[in-house]
């Protein structure tokens, strides 16, 4: 599939396989990627794992030329709805990588069941000096389990592409109210305090204004932080498991760019009427497959 996009083209949402779509995208033209992927829910399987692990003795190489090699691992069950979901997932991860700027920055979001995983292997892959921030999203909504510690939190693993030169600006982002106001000052309590890796924020209340219906849609208070905190007006945000569009409409609030992809047809309707609502100039387009040459 192709898509004729440059870094000069307006807003864009492409309807198609995203792997298909980002592999026709020019490498290092975003500042900041943010992936949501499916969190690795649902039917019961058993499939034999595998680790990445760096060995100076492996033939894979990873980036900046690091050797990596598979390790299989036992047994075990695990809730998913792919036959193999780091199959799925690690190629996007590497074309994710490939789009990055130097100075960019890459947002992964995941639950509890997959984010160590992640880890693992986005070390592998990108280097740990790379890696940046684990950010803990939590949140108090839903059934509280009395068997375990109610799961109430998801995590964002955050890796810049260089780690010498990747753009991150505390003081562009929204601060928050200090928990305890009565141990700082008046000024203090005024300004509010940065935040830290573990963020306080509601889910989308079912009656706010954000709420657009699609089932997975993330609360634009948690992109709105990554985003003035990553990337500038008038960067490139890219982020091709778009869903709802909460990504694009808090770039574009922000004076921002983006490319956003999705495959599910309900995810585009929801779009589509998303900015049309906040009047964006959004370009809606079909990967179109390229034809064989022989």
């Amino acid at each position: 599939m192709t898509v004729a996009w440059t870094p000069t083209s307006p807003n864009l949402v492409v309807a198609g396989d995203n792997l298909a779509v980002v592999k026709s995208l020019p490498s290092e033209s975003f500042t900041l990627v943010y992936l949501d992927p499916p969190f690795n829910t649902g039917r019961v399987q058993r499939r034999q794992t595998t680790t990445a692990v760096r060995s100076e003795t492996a033939t894979v190489a990873g980036f900046k030329g690091q050797l990596y090699e598979r390790i299989k691992g036992d047994l075990r069950a695990y809730d998913d709805v792919f036959d193999d979901y780091w199959e799925f997932l690690e190629p996007r991860l590497i074309e994710a990588w490939r789009l990055l700027a130097d100075d960019g920055t890459l947002y992964l979001h995941l639950d509890y069941r997959e984010s160590h995983y992640a880890k693992v292997l986005l070390d592998a892959l990108f280097g740990r000096e790379s890696f940046l921030n684990e950010i803990i999203w939590a949140y108090d909504y839903g059934a509280k389990s009395k068997s375990r510690w109610p799961s109430k939190h998801d995590t964002i693993l955050v890796y810049v592409k260089n780690p010498k030169a990747y753009h991150f600006d505390s003081t562009a982002v929204d601060r928050e109210p200090y928990m305890a106001p009565g141990l700082v000052t008046a000024e203090k309590v005024a300004r509010g305090k940065l935040p830290t890796d573990v963020w306080w924020h509601t889910i989308v209340p079912t009656n706010g204004r954000e709420k657009t219906g699609y089932p997975t849609q993330k609360p634009e208070g948690i992109l709105r932080r990554i985003i003035q905190a990553s990337s500038r007006e008038g960067d490139w945000v890219l982020d091709f498991f778009a869903g709802s569009g909460t990504t694009g409409a808090v770039a574009a609030a922000l004076g921002r760019r983006f490319v956003l992809v999705d495959q599910n047809p309900e995810a585009i309707d929801v779009m589509r009427i998303r900015f049309a609502g906040k009047q964006l100039a959004v370009d809606f387009t079909e990967a179109v497959t390229a034809p064989l040459t022989s």
